[in-house]
């Protein structure tokens, strides 16, 4: 028989996001949401994400582009979680390669390197399928994730990262663009260190056997959820291997073959 849910309602819905946009106000992790509505209760999680993404619409932000999460088997395991999610990247999330962060930008920052997509045209119609994901997309550029949790010690289920943006905080986005015709993601190895010291390994095929396969489930979940990818988005496609906390001061630095480095510090 199929799991069932209680319809969360939305008193419930309300209650999660108050919980985590004091959590954001105050920079102050809060105990999660899944008491309100559920661990994996997936249609509740996004009704969050989508009120703090409304609120921080009207509050003068602007969307532009997705991160998809949790599609390494490694950080799976190391959350307790099963399937992918996306979250909503903003203007005020972006920092330039080689810059340097406020410690106290993101609270409980992780990081892990990846490969970011920048599309050409919307995907809002027709298949959503590998072949019209990859004509669609323009670019791609290494990429770190600086990943950031409103719940206190990252104690978190499906439920709880969905609703939290997909545990978003920040990216920095690599300067050496390659098309689709000049490498290869699923062939493309990422090392990842901190202070010189390496952290994280992995390869393209780690990200559900193929970057690009992690674009097409985007494209078709967002539209899905009433908002599809357009043109000049610029798309996380996920870590290509494990994610790993960051202290202040620390020098992050990562190579993904054929797509160079990217690298960013915090302050501290």
């Amino acid at each position: 028989m199929p799991e069932t849910h209680p319809v969360v309602g939305s008193d419930n819905i309300a209650a999660a996001a108050a919980r985590l946009r004091e959590a954001a106000a105050t920079d102050t992790p809060a105990a999660p949401v899944r008491d309100l509505i559920g661990r994996d209760d997936v249609e509740a999680a996004y009704a969050v994400q989508l009120q703090l993404t409304t609120e921080r619409i009207a509050a003068g932000a602007t969307v532009v582009g997705r991160k998809i999460g949790l599609t390494s088997s490694a950080v799976q395991e190391q959350l307790g979680v099963d399937r992918p999610d996306l979250g909503i990247l903003f203007d005020d999330m972006e920092y330039a390669d080689g810059s340097i962060v406020p410690a106290d930008a993101i609270l409980q920052p992780r990081i892990e390197a990846e490969i970011a997509f920048v599309l050409k045209a919307d995907l809002a119609d027709g298949p959503l399928d590998d072949v019209q994901v990859r004509e669609a997309i323009d670019y791609a550029v290494a990429a770190i994730e600086i990943c950031g949790s409103r719940v206190a010690d990252w104690d978190i289920s499906f439920g709880d990262t969905v609703a939290d943006n997909a545990s978003a905080g920040g990216y920095v986005l690599g300067t050496q663009r390659r098309t689709l015709k000049q490498f290869d993601p699923i062939a493309t190895e990422m090392t990842m260190a901190i202070d010189g010291e390496t952290v994280s390994t992995g390869s393209g095929a780690a990200c559900l056997g193929d970057p690009v396969n992690a674009v097409v489930w985007l494209a078709r979940q967002a539209r899905e959820l009433g908002d599809p990818l357009r043109a000049r988005q610029v798309i996380l496609s996920g870590a290509l291997g494990p994610m790993r906390p960051v202290m202040p001061g620390a020098a992050v630095h990562a190579t993904v073959t054929g797509l160079g480095t990217v690298s960013i510090t915090f302050s501290p």
